[in-house]
């Protein structure tokens, strides 16, 4: 045979997505050459051509043309006898080129070339996956689920690349079955045993940021900024943004005309509440924004301790703190500031402060009350057994046992 037509040869190659030509051709021909010098000891005199264009591979090895009995090397020597039978015109200290076949190696060679090939190739296609994806991270992905686990979901990109969705990293309400398409962000890529590891996320703030992007053109333009994303997956998530141009409303445009810009943020996100808020370098201004949407009547700083005391009526404490605690905690991460609300006693109303009764209550539990804004008997008699399990971290015999302290008060 005149040449080697290696994707003939090697049916596998044709399969392997990641790799461009050249390189695979570049590793094949490391391949061949190592053949060679398994075979004839160097591969000094030999030259490797590889057609990148259709596949095709030559191997042509050069002797030197020796008087008989002169040849100290026959690997890169021939003496004139044998020279002479393969061409009548060679003379000495000519150089004689044979066309080495791929025949000539032998089929055990052949098939130890096979395997060595595929296991190189394989090598740099995980490399090459590995640096994709590692440029990637932060960016949006839309893959199709392949099969789901218990604690994980397996989802193929475009190429049939594997990326791994976490429980974790999924939203509660998030239910996926093979061959749905599945939207999140690259998150973390690792090398595990020289395998790549790519974890994709629905739960990471970036995973929002680029959402937000993607439907809000002021954004991918840069005339608006976000400045902080916290998120409560699948409950509630605040985005402070600025605008770079005093013409452009940020929380307007990002909302957009009847909420048709973050409806579909929204939907993506199995309807997770998004408060949207303009931020500032104000303090006050911007925790009393936080906790939109309760309206705050008063707050009290301590800058050195990073600490609010925001003061509320009482029909705002609710809403300040939000259901399961969500609002109020996310209003904290968002700031940095860690936030205590406060009733703003009613001046017809008779009501006794918790921590009046600090000789029958721990004061671990006071605080624990205070910290959700219940800071008073009758906020804390307002609420059922079950939404004060739910809203503190007291377990239900101590929140009966502070019930019946507060209730004896007003018997």
């Amino acid at each position: 045979m005149s040449n080697i037509n290696l994707i003939d040869s090697f049916q596998e190659f044709k399969d392997f997505k990641n790799i461009d030509r050249p390189t695979m051709m570049s590793v094949l021909e490391d391949v061949f050459r190592s053949m060679i010098r398994k075979k004839y000891g160097n591969d000094e005199n030999c030259d490797v051509i590889v057609n990148t264009d259709n596949g095709d591979l030559e191997i042509w090895r050069t002797r030197k043309v020796m008087e008989d009995g002169f040849s100290e090397d026959d690997d890169l020597e021939i003496e004139l006898a044998e020279a002479v039978k393969l061409d009548p015109d060679l003379e000495v200290g000519d150089e004689y080129v044979e066309q080495i076949t791929l025949e000539s190696f032998g089929r055990r060679a052949i098939l130890a070339a096979r395997q060595t090939l595929v296991s190189k190739i394989l090598e740099l296609e995980k490399d090459e996956i590995f640096k994709k994806y590692k440029d990637r991270v932060g960016e949006i992905i839309t893959g199709e689920v392949y099969q789901v686990w218990k604690k994980e979901t397996l989802v193929l990109d475009d190429e049939g690349n594997e990326l791994l969705l976490p429980k974790s990293e999924q939203i509660p309400a998030d239910y996926f079955k093979k061959g749905d398409s599945v939207k999140a962000v690259v998150y973390k890529v690792d090398m595990l045993n020289s395998n790549p590891k790519i974890i994709i996320s629905r739960t990471a703030p970036e995973f929002l940021q680029r959402l937000f992007e993607l439907e809000v053109p002021e954004i991918f333009d840069g005339l608006i900024t976000i400045k902080k994303i916290v998120r409560e997956p699948g409950e509630r998530a605040k985005v402070a943004v600025e605008s770079f141009d005093d013409r452009i409303d940020p929380v307007g445009a990002c909302v957009g005309m009847k909420g048709s810009r973050i409806h579909g943020i929204v939907r993506e996100l199995k309807n997770e509440n998004i408060d949207v808020i303009n931020y500032t370098n104000n303090i006050q201004l911007y925790i009393q924004r936080a906790l939109s949407p309760a309206k705050i009547t008063s707050i009290k700083l301590d800058d050195e301790r990073k600490t609010a005391a925001v003061y509320l009526k009482p029909d705002q404490v609710s809403l300040a703190i939000g259901r399961g605690g969500h609002n109020i905690k996310l209003a904290g991460k968002l700031t940095g500031y860690e936030v205590d609300v406060y009733r703003e006693a009613d001046e017809h109303e008779e009501d006794v402060d918790i921590e009046e009764f600090s000789d029958e209550i721990d004061g671990w539990i006071i605080d624990e009350l205070k910290r959700v804004g219940l800071d008073t008997a009758k906020s804390i008699l307002s609420l059922s057994i079950g939404e004060l399990v739910k809203r503190t971290d007291l377990e239900e015999e101590t929140v009966k046992d502070v019930l019946s302290i507060l209730q004896a008060e007003f018997e």
